[in-house]
């Protein structure tokens, strides 16, 4: 990772968590055990991805981001809310996440149900009402959509029936693809949208091919998460290693190969840092963070 990404991570990780903060329900605050949920799973970990791409599709836009810290926030809640709900005995049935004991553990299972409800809805909710974003009642009603259509059946939660559905089959690249453009993309798309959303006045084809660098990471992204469930170990990674081979998921290695699937990360990466071949320097963070997506080692 570059010193200049490395520095921009770190800055963005302060801020969206100071903004989570202030945004989560007090833990003393009734009832007491569904806030106490709702801030353990998240506040203090995670890589806070998707926050960084909105604020830092933003600075190449030029925009403040205290306007963004609305959205930034409300998108990592939806992203927590379904590693919550992913790692229930009924889906994924994981015990570690974020290095430490996911939900159900720390809880109970009712207990983790209720906290991906609820930081589901306040996303929603943050959209609509923050007043820090300075967004007009349209544009809030466009990013409401947009959130919405990612979160839903034709985004993450329909790539993630695919991915339950397609345990033990064998599927074809485009197949993978397609899976994983809904479970894991629609939310990094959203992340960038969501920015983009934030200047009304910006030129359709520079959101175009800024959402389109946002779907080449999405996918370099889930493939590096398919290389390293592979090569990595659970004490790196945060959670358990080797969970999607042990459960005959469908990855871009076993389809691939590690060589190949390395190669389609590599490919991807390139074609997201040449959707921005028309920014200059604002966007050096965006180039960055491709490359370290590909680079990275949890």
């Amino acid at each position: 990772m570059s010193n200049a990404l490395k520095d921009y991570l770190i800055i963005s990780q302060q801020r969206v968590e100071k903004a989570l903060d202030t945004r989560l329900p007090a833990n003393t605050t009734l009832p007491k055990r569904l806030h106490d949920a709702m801030r353990y799973s998240t506040l203090d970990g995670g890589k806070r991805m998707r926050p960084m791409l909105t604020y830092s599709v933003g600075k190449a836009l030029g925009l403040e981001p205290e306007l963004l810290d609305g959205a930034a926030c409300a998108v990592e809640m939806i992203h927590v809310y379904s590693l919550i709900h992913d790692d229930l005995p009924a889906m994924d049935d994981d015990d570690l996440r974020r290095g430490k004991a996911t939900s159900h553990i720390q809880y109970d299972e009712a207990t983790a149900i209720l906290t991906g409800d609820a930081l589901q809805a306040l996303a929603f909710q943050l959209l609509a009402n923050d007043k820090t974003m300075q967004a007009s009642a349209e544009t809030r009603i466009k990013m409401i959509t947009a959130l919405a259509k990612a979160s839903g059946s034709q985004g993450m939660v329909g790539g993630q029936a695919i991915d339950l559905e397609s345990v033990g089959k064998t599927l074809s690249l485009p197949e993978l693809e397609n899976m994983h453009i809904h479970k894991t993309g629609a939310l990094i798309r959203v992340a960038v949208q969501l920015a983009t959303l934030s200047k009304p006045d910006l030129d359709p084809n520079v959101a175009a091919k800024l959402d389109h660098y946002a779907k080449c990471i999405g996918l370099s992204f889930q493939v590096k998460d398919d290389i390293l469930d592979e090569e990595s170990d659970t004490a790196t990674l945060g959670k358990t290693q080797g969970k999607d081979q042990h459960n005959d998921k469908p990855t871009y290695p076993a389809l691939l190969g590690l060589a190949g699937a390395k190669q389609k990360a590599q490919d991807l990466h390139e074609q997201a840092v040449a959707s921005l071949a028309d920014f200059g320097e604002e966007a050096d963070i965006l180039r960055a963070l491709s490359l370290y997506i590909i680079q990275r080692s949890h």
